[in-house]
């Protein structure tokens, strides 16, 4: 009956953890209890700056949940504009955070990226990546002192899951194993399946050449 009314009369919910903290977990997770998410949004926009606004505001009419960029970086216009709205950080410690950073992208950059931060890409600009990032997490809770109701911080790395979210958002919890999405280990899964699936077609191609190359010989 909860879960049905609160999808009936639904606030919105926006994810303002960085990039690389759960925020992939906590999108499945939340369109496992029926929210439409969307995110990242404008990640290669080159106009980002001007352009994040508007398309927020037109984002916000249609989905319930956002996350990853550039949603972290607009929970003031967010909370003002969308009164009884819910707010997620998801953090991590700092070391493992810019670990995740520098190995997932690297030197390549993007324009969400660079006016983020200041430059387009984690690689060998860690600590101007640290301090953005923890000075952020600061802002946020010190920008939602003393509004419980409205905050929730979460650490999924150290187990947070269902029993958290779910309170908070006002729903029940689902009889189902907590998501864990783009994990590093499954990445690597997935690159060694791709590899290995590469290496096969290069080797059934081989051997058709050489049977052609016989059978025309």
């Amino acid at each position: 009956m909860l879960h049905r009314e609160r999808m009936m009369a639904r606030e919105k919910v926006f994810c303002i953890g960085f990039h690389k903290t759960g925020t992939s977990t906590l999108a499945e997770a939340l369109r496992h209890l029926g929210y439409r998410v969307t995110g990242p949004n404008g990640v290669r926009d080159p106009d980002i700056e001007h352009s994040m606004l508007p398309m927020a505001r037109q984002l916000v009419t249609r989905f319930d949940a956002f996350q990853d960029n550039p949603w972290p970086i607009l929970y003031r216009e967010m909370d003002d504009e969308n009164p009884d709205s819910k707010f997620i950080l998801t953090i991590r410690s700092s070391e493992s955070w810019i670990n995740s950073q520098v190995k997932h992208f690297g030197y390549h950059e993007t324009p969400m990226r660079r006016w983020i931060y200041g430059q387009g890409c984690p690689q060998g600009n860690e600590s101007l990546y640290m301090d953005r990032y923890e000075r952020h997490n600061r802002e946020v809770r010190e920008y939602f002192k003393g509004r419980p109701d409205d905050l929730l911080v979460l650490r999924l790395a150290n187990g947070d899951g269902w029993s958290k979210l779910c309170p908070f958002l006002g729903m029940d919890i689902p009889d189902i194993a907590f998501p864990h999405e783009n994990k590093a280990s499954d990445r690597e899964k997935k690159m060694n399946v791709f590899v290995r699936s590469k290496e096969a077609a290069k080797s059934i191609t081989r051997r058709c050449s050489r049977r052609l190359t016989r059978w025309r010989g």
